[in-house]
């Protein structure tokens, strides 16, 4: 078994703020309005990928969130939501799965209700704080960054990360990050071969997980340089590349490594 285990947005989908060309179909529909699309090359990649490897979104999204998304391919059989914390195995919660989770961030409860205190607090916030299923912190910032390190300044580094994507600022659990979460699924499912892709520093931890990774360039400072990593270049649309890179590699039987741009 060969596993792709893959973020959601910006990796696979794009809201409708991104410009991804005009050949494109809508991926999640919210209140009556189109707000995430993928290309249509995207799409034909993804049943060709479905074809050689078992897809495994991994996504910051809550369940609900998720399941707005439809990639148009037949249902992943699994899915880890809200970080990792929650497993869908054909679409249905894994209590199991969610009851460890628990179990894993218990160290940090006092630090998440200081979290959520210091959010509250934050003069720069501009949405409300939510708490995401007791797991992690989530607000949004009209300063993101500001807000970001007001908050490392009151909280342990070594329990709790804090993390800033866009207007978007969140307290994440070290012990809940997606990389955690790949090697849980993996200890169930023992695949010969994993490959993860991903755009931001919550990818980095699962990308490092996995035997090879796919990221964008900019984040070749956080992964480094290495066959283990393929970047893909600025401009590109990054769906398209990292699909037709894994539909490519799985195909054959050499080692899934190397970069994009490689003779």
């Amino acid at each position: 078994m060969r596993i792709l285990f893959t973020d959601l947005d910006n990796t696979l989908i794009y809201s409708y703020k991104h410009a991804i060309g005009s050949a494109k179909r809508c991926a999640e529909i919210y209140q009556g309005r189109e707000i995430s699309f993928l290309t249509e090359k995207s799409f034909r990649l993804l049943i060709r990928v479905q074809k050689l490897a078992l897809i495994v979104p991994v996504t910051t999204r809550t369940v609900g969130q998720y399941a707005r998304v439809n990639l148009g391919i037949q249902t992943p059989a699994y899915a880890l939501a809200c970080n990792g914390g929650v497993l869908l195995a054909n679409g249905r919660e894994d209590v199991s799965w969610f009851l460890e989770s628990q179990k894993l961030i218990a160290g940090c409860r006092e630090q998440l209700a200081l979290g959520k205190r210091l959010m509250e607090g934050d003069r720069n916030r501009c949405f409300e704080v939510r708490d995401i299923r007791g797991l992690f912190l989530f607000t949004k910032s009209e300063r993101p960054k500001e807000s970001a390190e007001f908050l490392k300044e009151g909280l342990d580094g070594e329990l709790v990360d804090v993390f800033w994507n866009g207007g978007k600022v969140y307290i994440v659990p070290k012990a809940l990050n997606k990389g955690a979460a790949v090697r849980r699924l993996c200890d169930r499912l023992r695949p010969e071969l994993t490959a993860a892709a991903g755009d931001s520093v919550f990818d980095v931890p699962m990308i490092r997980a996995a035997d090879f990774g796919i990221a964008p360039e900019g984040l070749c400072g956080e992964l480094g340089e290495g066959e283990r990593v393929t970047y893909v270049r600025e401009g590109e649309v990054f769906a398209e590349e990292m699909l037709e890179w894994v539909a490519a590699k799985c195909a054959v039987t050499q080692p899934l490594s190397g970069r994009l741009d490689a003779p």
